[in-house]
């Protein structure tokens, strides 16, 4: 019976980590893919990678909230099994609709589930979790505005990633000693831009790992089936099992139908989204990328919007007509405001910012899954004594 609840448990777990690989994988390469800085499968080695780093040092914090801190008794294994099944339910219907479902956030509701129905739960961390939920997309919001509004701009005009026909690198030997070079066409800026494209898509790997990796794990952890280490291996085979093949859709959806956004823009969002997500995990509060990325994005998009004309910019000739959010497009024949005036909001509405429906879209799943794995799993626990 133990045997067979283990090997339920395990595939479970490899489930729900097949499909994390399947919507993280795009999230974090889905830019540098795109761009053509690197391949797919490339992509899906080096996510492989640095998921297990992540997992292997900050996510252990996040393993601990999850298997001990949000209900008052250790999970039973046929609790784990049946609460590891919600997860994967959820994160299968967003998968479906292509969209990257906030993960944790689903993780947390199959456990919740669970402590209501057997009135275990712990409030006190559930309310400390759920605040961070909210605060996290303003955060997210306000740090891309500033960005777009004050600072986008410079960046734009002093880095242009971009690459150019033939390799990268030329390895060559000298003697019996091999030496690298530049490309016959690549540039030391093309270099460089490219260097710091792979190193966000690894931050960005790093981060899923810190905030992924548990959501796999943490109910056969919690009920003392797996120790930790090996549990951090099974997690990141499975995550990278979906990188390698299931993550084409959810690419193709976090690159074209949220916004239109240029590469630089979508870096930075990266870069933010990573950073407010590693030290959430840090800290043990799970916490999901999708959350802090999608609100980054709207606000690059408004405060790139939404900014204003210097003196240094009208002297200089430095003046944008295009406003570009990726989807915050203007007409290229927008008139020209006057030093000083922030730019007409007569030429911008909704559409042109961002998608409202995609938003909306991406904003109904962050609601849709968890409350459904919330839902189901108070449910079966309510019907089935199994948690003990």
């Amino acid at each position: 019976m133990v045997v067979t609840a283990l090997t339920a448990g395990i595939l479970a777990s490899l489930f729900v980590g097949f499909n994390i690989g399947g919507s993280s994988t795009g999230i974090a390469w889905g830019p540098a893919v795109g761009a053509g800085v690197l391949r797919k499968v490339t992509a899906a080695g080096l996510m492989v990678g640095f998921v297990f780093l992540g997992g292997w040092t900050v996510g252990r914090n996040v393993i601990e909230t999850l298997s001990g801190d949000i209900i008052t008794i250790e999970i039973s294994l046929p609790a784990g099994v049946a609460v590891l099944f919600f997860i994967g339910l959820g994160i299968l219907i967003a998968n479906i609709f292509g969209v990257p479902i906030p993960t944790s956030m689903t993780t947390v509701s199959a456990i919740a589930g669970l402590g209501v129905a057997t009135d275990t739960l712990n409030y006190a961390t559930m309310g400390e979790i759920v605040s961070w939920w909210f605060v996290t997309p303003v955060i997210g919001f306000w740090i891309g505005g500033v960005i777009g509004r004050y600072f986008y701009p410079a960046l734009d005009a002093r880095i242009d990633v971009s690459t150019t026909p033939g390799p990268l690198l030329s390895v060559g030997r000298r003697g019996l000693r091999p030496t690298v070079s530049l490309g016959s066409n690549t540039t030391g800026r093309e270099l460089a831009s490219t260097l710091g494209v792979l190193a966000i898509g690894c931050y960005m790997s790093f981060s899923a790992g810190a905030s992924n990796v548990p959501n796999a794990v943490a109910p056969l952890v919690s009920s003392g089936a797996l120790d930790a280490n090996p549990a951090i291996l099974l997690a990141t085979a499975a995550i990278g099992v979906g990188g390698f093949t299931i993550a084409r859709r959810t690419m193709q959806s976090v690159g074209t139908e949220l916004s239109d956004i240029p590469l630089l823009a979508a870096l930075i969002v990266m870069l933010v989204a990573a950073t407010i997500t590693t030290f959430l995990s840090s800290i043990g509060i799970p916490i999901s990328l999708v959350m802090g990325m999608v609100m980054t994005i709207v606000g690059l998009g408004w405060g790139r919007a939404t900014r204003p004309i210097t003196v240094g910019e009208a002297i200089h000739g430095d003046v944008d007509a295009e406003i570009a959010t990726g989807a915050l497009t203007a007409e290229p024949d927008t008139p020209v405001r006057e030093i000083g005036q922030p730019e007409a909001q007569a030429t911008l509405d909704a559409g042109e910012l961002f998608r409202p429906r995609a938003i909306a879209k991406y904003l109904s799943m962050w609601i849709i899954g968890p409350t459904v794995a919330l839902g189901l799993s108070y449910l079966f626990f309510t019907l089935v004594p199994v948690a003990m």
